[in-house]
């Protein structure tokens, strides 16, 4: 995820800090070093409706205007670190691709139990977590949108969301466990924004893939417009599950067309068992579970941060603008990035995701074959 320009945070931190009313919470964010987190702390630092706000990570940020507490956030020690705040918002989660999915999944969900124990703990009034819109689930029938009281039926095939259901199980779990605790769940469209993840390593492809049958539709969700509703939440204009992104969604034709890439359709049985082997030999980050995401709607309405006034500042043609620039260069086949002579290879023989994926497995089996 993007962090703050160092040079606008640094002129922030050379001036002198806003002047503060009485009124107002005090905001703790966790992840508050890099990513969403550390501009969220930039834009809640400037806000004039907070009155402080605790920035905790396992490193110091830029911003020298919250005050910084350095642990690991699964450090039961945080709940001292959290007394006198009003507010947590916790970002602190880890959902890089290549990260073990074992480790990955004992950082989110260990972390994500240990602040909310705190936070009760502490005395703190209000969690806001950050999961995604993807633990409603891309499925044929979806509604389109959904609205935020959509059922969640999305599976843990995909790179990480069986972590984030998971939290979406202990947000829903917490306030019965902590009388007095509200959480606050946010899930973002597709985020766009110095973020890497499956989903934006799609257009990094020489060619999209299309799974033959299937019914995509596009929605995106800039990190600034995400940091705009989690600001929302942390000053209560807005409660409950939220969910979050541009206003529509576009059709995969018009993707094609803004983005200029051409497309390759393929066989749901040949895209799909050729993304699974080749997550099984190890040799794509990505499981099979992520193309589903690709292939069917999960587009939310982001009515309850409608009705609160709330709107989203970019559209989706203007993300998907800047996503194609942030991934300019980048090289990705099978959700592996290639160095550019490997790339130059596979563009020259009209590779695909999927059909270069088909290729290497077809590839291996016929070795295999010939050594028996």
């Amino acid at each position: 995820m993007s962090s703050p320009d160092p040079q606008v945070c640094a002129a922030r931190n050379r001036s002198t800090p806003p002047t503060r009313g009485v009124r107002g919470p005090v905001v703790a964010v966790t992840g508050a070093a890099s990513g969403v987190g550390a501009l969220l702390t930039e834009r809640l630092v400037a806000s004039d409706e907070v009155k402080q706000v605790i920035a905790i990570d396992e490193r110091r940020g830029d911003c020298a205007q919250a005050q910084w507490h350095i642990l690991d956030v699964r450090d039961p020690a945080i709940a001292e670190k959290l007394r006198g705040a009003d507010v947590v918002v916790h970002l602190a989660l880890d959902l890089d691709l290549e990260t073990d999915p074992a480790a990955r999944t004992a950082y989110n969900v260990r972390g994500t139990q240990t602040v909310l124990t705190a936070a009760a703990a502490a005395g703190v009034h209000r969690v806001v977590l950050c999961t995604s819109a993807m633990v409603y689930g891309a499925l044929p029938d979806n509604e389109l949108p959904l609205s935020e009281d959509a059922e969640l039926r999305a599976t843990a095939e995909a790179t990480g969301v069986g972590d984030l259901l998971e939290i979406e199980r202990l947000a829903r779990r917490a306030p019965r466990a902590h009388p007095g605790l509200n959480v606050t769940v946010v899930r973002p469209a597709v985020l766009v924004g110095g973020t890497d993840t499956a989903l934006t390593r799609y257009f990094e492809s020489p060619r999209l893939l299309v799974v033959a049958g299937s019914r995509p539709a596009w929605q995106f969700c800039h990190v600034e417009d995400l940091c705009g509703a989690l600001e929302y939440a942390v000053l209560e204009k807005v409660d409950g599950e939220l969910a979050v992104g541009c206003d529509g969604w576009l059709e995969q034709e018009e993707v094609e067309e803004l983005s200029g890439i051409r497309r390759m359709e393929l066989p749901s049985a040949v895209a799909l068992g050729a993304a699974a082997r080749l997550h099984r030999i190890g040799l794509t980050p990505s499981p099979a579970g992520d193309l589903a995401y690709t292939m069917y709607p999960w587009v939310v309405s982001g009515s309850r941060l409608h009705d609160a006034g709330w709107r989203p500042q970019w559209t989706n043609e203007e993300v998907l603008a800047e996503l194609l620039e942030e991934v300019s260069g980048r090289h990705t086949v099978a959700g592996r990035r290639l160095g550019r002579k490997d790339a130059t290879a596979a563009g020259a023989a009209g590779a695909t995701v999927a059909l270069l994926g088909a290729a290497a497995v077809v590839r291996r089996a016929r070795k295999a074959r010939r050594r028996i």
